[in-house]
């Protein structure tokens, strides 16, 4: 507030009031006190406070929904692409996840035939709806390895690697008792190629390096899935559901999975 006082020679002498003006709500009303921006508003002894703040214009809000649905678009059309990865390496040793359908086990089949490879390892754990590990022979490891030889591939270039774990982390575990089998066979390949399905891959890839460190380079194979057309997968309930239940599952093995806390 600004007040006006005479002085002893009858000058004029204009002050500035320090102290707050309110309205007739207590709301405090221009003024810098205490150090305030001098747009500051307070009320209610202070309790509340406003304070003028930047804000997206039309302009902005459109900026940023394009910003938004560009970067959108861009994830939807290259997740499965990302997720259904295939790089191959220099090996004559492939391996074939178990679980995998029985026309793509197919497919897997025509890989060993025209891949150059000399051997090739089933890998799984007890198959679906058994809940726990009853023998080597209940395992998806086995099934597999049954498939490959009734698509053409010799008995005598088939080995089966069954895993026990049943619950979680499995592809882990594959890839764990992989490992050991060929530990305990003496087996010490540079590289080897794993063959999976659709946008499985990526996460496989990571899992199986996981599981041999820098021992062995893992290569990947993501072979089709016959339940979708990967080009239009967001038209198939199985296409939706596959690729957002493994980009939730390739950020928890990426950025939270830990294989010392594996049984």
């Amino acid at each position: 507030m600004i007040s006006k006082e005479k002085n002893s020679k009858g000058d004029t002498v204009v002050e500035q009031d320090e102290r707050p003006a309110f309205d007739e709500i207590g709301t405090e009303i221009g003024g810098n006190a205490g150090g305030q921006d001098a747009s500051t508003r307070r009320a209610m002894a202070g309790l509340l406070v406003h304070k003028p703040r930047w804000s997206l214009s039309w302009r902005g809000w459109l900026l940023s929904l394009f910003l938004v649905s560009s970067i959108g678009a861009i994830v939807f059309f290259t997740i499965h692409p990302f997720l259904a990865v295939t790089h191959r390496e220099k090996t004559d040793i492939l391996v074939v996840e178990g679980w995998i359908l029985p026309c793509t086990m197919e497919a897997a089949a025509g890989e060993f035939t025209n891949g150059g490879y000399q051997r090739v390892y089933t890998t799984g754990g007890p198959a679906s709806g058994l809940g726990k590990y009853i023998s080597d022979y209940s395992t998806v490891a086995s099934i597999g390895a049954g498939l490959l030889h009734q698509a053409g591939v010799p008995a005598d270039r088939i080995q089966m690697v069954p895993s026990r774990a049943s619950a979680r982390d499995r592809t882990y575990n594959s890839a764990m008792a992989l490992k050991l089998y060929f530990q305990t066979n003496h087996i010490s390949p540079s590289a080897i190629n794993v063959v999976t399905e659709g946008s499985h891959a990526r996460r496989t890839r990571l899992l199986f390096q996981k599981a041999f460190g820098k021992e062995i380079t893992v290569g990947i194979i993501s072979l089709p899935s016959c339940d979708y057309d990967p080009k239009h997968w967001w038209h198939y309930s199985q296409g939706v559901r596959e690729v957002i239940g493994e980009s939730i599952a390739y950020v928890y093995a990426r950025f939270f999975f830990s294989p010392s806390k594996v049984q």
